[in-house]
């Protein structure tokens, strides 16, 4: 089949998968809203039904992206045989997984009969062109044929066709390559935070400036550069990958809503990387609840605020030198009009648990990966914020504030998951072709194949993906659904391509003097922070059902 064709069928299997879920989408509009109106009683008790049409529809649109990518290769003349073998199994085992069983979890399969939609999803798989892909799509031969085109040095075309931003992949994977990988694993067996030195290294190559303005002394390149620069580090270490771009969320919120002052103190600082930045919303017992916060910021006879409560999972805290902190300035307990955000000032930890300002203590909290920041439970008692620390001045916006932030944070997420899903895949690969077992090396065997050749397909759609989350963002369009779409499905790849290439390292990957032992321990953060899967099954959901 030449490349029109295929893309064509391609098309033509995505207008009637589409129509599908659509119609999946209607009845479940009607079985939970009243007068229009989601009825969040009817919403939560037919979870399982919304988060299928979440799910669905963040496979549909993963194929979509996939689709529009070999598009734009075709079109360039880039697109090679292995390219269109990803498009094939990626098309037939998706369609595969909508119409048989598409996993949620380990254990937790989306069918038809989830979306009450048997007789449709029937109808569906008559469809010549979904018959196509599922008959010809995700075949032994082509998974096959992939992983014999990965072990021979092939791998997805990842251009952007963007000078600018193609140069700054590059730039940012020599300094992983030469900085990050080689000394990666040994700062996480060591629990070490990570070094000082390549703090300052990332700083001179701008990485901390990377979605600030030029007026303020960043680059202003926008979230897909951010994506870029998240996906190259975390390739490396998650650690770097966040610690890369988490100035990202502070800067964004002083710039969306701080006063001129504030802009003026705090963003140049953040992005040379003199000013490190650390997120301070959690509480213990609230989770994504964040109505239920109860750390309190009071006004002291001098103007300014004191602040009284506890924080927990607290990343970076140690040596960060600014809070953005959530507190509650309001009075009614339980609403998120009363929050507000500081930006609150601090001073380094002298040295682990030792927190020097004044009203200020904090605790590590040991974990089993995601190491290189340190996590952290801080406890305030009258820990002092000037009043020119409360961002924008105005009290009772800060849940407002945070809000606008969240698209990032997840499509940033996304792609933190993407460089360690890519991570697990190029160790995985590598350990396949070196082993030997019965006189070949493991990736000759099926099984083995099997598992390169669907890693390197998911990965290309979490990639793409995410990347379409971050086009939106950067054209000023609302992406909650984009970004919960990308950080679910990126998530999961992230996570599932960790225990494969796990799987293929056998009983060495469980030992912890293996890369692939710390892979697997960063990937299953994914899918809890910047909201856990099952919560961004439910902004997806709810944001499917209001949209037009």
């Amino acid at each position: 089949m030449s490349a029109d064709a295929l893309l064509a069928t391609a098309q033509a299997a995505l207008r009637v998968v589409r129509g599908y879920w659509e119609r999946a989408r209607s009845s479940a509009h009607e079985a939970v809203t009243h007068d229009g109106v989601i009825d969040a009683r009817r919403f939560d008790s037919a979870q399982r039904r919304m988060h299928a049409l979440a799910w669905i529809a963040t496979a549909i649109e993963g194929l979509t992206q996939l689709e529009r990518w070999c598009a734009r290769l075709a079109h360039e003349g880039a697109l090679s045989a292995g390219d269109r073998l990803v498009l094939c199994i990626g098309f037939g085992e998706y369609l595969g997984q909508i119409l048989g069983g598409l996993p949620m979890s380990q254990n937790e399969l989306i069918r038809p009969s989830d979306l009450l939609a048997e007789e449709a999803a029937a109808q569906l798989r008559g469809q010549a062109p979904v018959e196509h892909f599922l008959t010809q799509g995700n075949t032994v031969a082509n998974r096959a044929q992939l992983a014999a085109l990965l072990a021979g040095g092939w791998r997805p075309y990842e251009r952007f066709g963007d000078e600018a931003l193609d140069m700054l992949r590059d730039q940012v994977r020599r300094f992983t390559e030469e900085e990050i990988l080689p000394r990666a694993h040994a700062w996480h067996l060591a629990d070490a935070l990570i070094p000082d030195d390549v703090v300052s290294q990332m700083a001179a190559l701008g990485i901390f400036g990377v979605c600030i303005g030029a007026e303020h002394g960043g680059s202003g390149l926008g979230k897909l550069a951010m994506c870029v620069v998240s996906e190259e580090l975390s390739r490396g270490w998650i650690a770097a990958g966040s610690l890369g771009t988490r100035s990202e969320i502070a800067a964004e919120l002083i710039a969306a809503s701080g006063t001129p002052e504030q802009k003026r103190r705090w963003l140049p600082g953040i992005a040379s990387g003199a000013v490190l930045p650390t997120a301070v919303f959690t509480e213990p017992g609230a989770g994504s609840d964040l109505a239920s916060l109860t750390t309190r910021a009071t006004r002291d006879e001098e103007g300014g605020w004191r602040i009284t409560g506890a924080k927990c999972w607290i990343t970076h805290a140690a040596r960060s030198d600014l809070m953005t902190l959530l507190a509650r300035t309001g009075t009614e307990a339980g609403k998120h009009e009363g929050l507000s955000m500081f930006l609150a000032a601090k001073q380094r930890a002298r040295s682990d648990g030792d927190f020097p300002d004044r009203g200020l203590d904090g605790s590590e909290i040991h974990v089993l990966g995601y190491r290189g920041m340190r996590e952290y439970v801080l406890a305030f008692q009258d820990f002092r914020v000037g009043a020119e620390g409360l961002l924008g001045g105005a009290p009772g916006s800060g849940f407002r504030q945070l809000m606008r932030t969240f698209e990032s944070a997840r499509i940033q997420t996304a792609s933190r998951a993407v460089g360690v899903g890519r991570r697990a895949l190029e160790l995985g690969l590598a350990y396949a072709l070196e082993r030997r077992q019965f006189g070949r090396p493991l990736a000759e065997f099926p099984r083995i194949a099997d598992k390169l050749a669907l890693m390197t397909v998911e990965t290309v759609i979490a990639r793409e993906l995410t990347y379409y989350a971050a086009r939106s963002k950067d054209a000023g369009a609302r992406c909650d659904v984009e970004a919960g779409m990308a950080k679910l499905l990126a998530a999961r790849v992230a996570w599932s391509n960790a225990d494969a290439a796990l799987q293929i390292h056998g009983v060495n990957g469980y030992a912890l003097e293996f890369e692939i032992s710390r892979i697997l321990c960063d990937s299953r953060i994914l899918n809890i922070f910047e909201g856990a899967a099952e919560i961004q099954a439910t902004v997806v959901a709810r944001g499917l059902l209001t949209r037009a």
